[in-house]
């Protein structure tokens, strides 16, 4: 099983970049990837990538900026498709532990699902700022997105802040050191670090060889290839 924890679909048009469900199918062939969750700010397009590629779960994009968001959240999380919430505090414009934020994650407490956060870029989605929201709600699975991407001292700090807390887990996309996956493993288990690519933002195939050639054990890979990523969003 290979579940890829971090894909989008939909037109991205300041990043220049766009995957409609087709794409994505293909590219989840290419890479052998079985199953996995994506995403768009418009949770219905999402709703119906998921319907037309038939074996991909979808997260919810959640802006606490906006005032329905928790019925809505709520209204999505209830349906099978969706298995938890993404949230980009760079993009949308608010501190990760904004009092707004926090019924999204008493919702995730209740209804249950993990949340995705990008995490890696100034000034709102640091690892200390996220750790903020973490220690708020011990009881929600917390996945940093991209394990605090391209900079050596934020993935340093994400690795450290799964090690304090028990609730988070790492996310690989995007991270350019296939040394710190292994590092990962060996600080927080191989349980809480999940294999994403990011796609379309970054070639899946690229994504996978990264985690391929980190130096985990044949045993290692197919946990963070998958099976924890299976585990924590499809409690299997």
């Amino acid at each position: 099983m290979r579940f890829d924890a971090h894909m989008h679909v939909g037109d991205f048009p300041m990043f220049g970049v766009s995957l409609d469900a087709p794409g994505l199918r293909v590219a989840m062939s290419e890479a052998g990837i079985d199953d996995g969750v994506v995403f768009h700010p418009d949770n219905d397009l999402a709703e119906r990538a998921v319907n037309e590629i038939g074996n991909v779960h979808a997260l919810f994009w959640a802006n606490p900026r906006k005032d329905d968001v928790v019925a809505e959240c709520s209204r999505f999380l209830a349906s099978q498709e969706f298995v938890g919430v993404k949230l980009h505090p760079l993009l949308d414009g608010y501190h990760p532990n904004d009092p707004l934020v926090h019924p999204i994650m008493e919702l995730l407490r209740e209804q249950g699902g993990a949340v995705l956060i990008h995490c890696g870029h100034p000034i709102f989605t640091l690892p200390w700022s996220i750790e903020e929201l973490v220690v708020e709600f011990p009881d929600v699975p917390v996945i940093l997105g991209h394990m605090g991407h391209g900079n050596i001292i934020y993935i340093n700090a994400a690795i450290d802040v799964a090690e304090r807390q028990a609730n988070v887990y790492l996310e690989t996309s995007g991270m350019p050191m296939h040394t710190k996956i292994r590092e990962a493993v060996g600080r927080v288990g191989r349980e809480r670090v999940l294999f994403g690519s990011d796609t379309p933002f970054h070639d899946p195939l690229v994504e996978l060889l990264k985690v391929q050639r980190s130096g985990l054990s044949d045993e290692d890979l197919e946990w963070v290839l998958g099976r924890s990523a299976e585990k924590l969003f499809l409690r299997r």
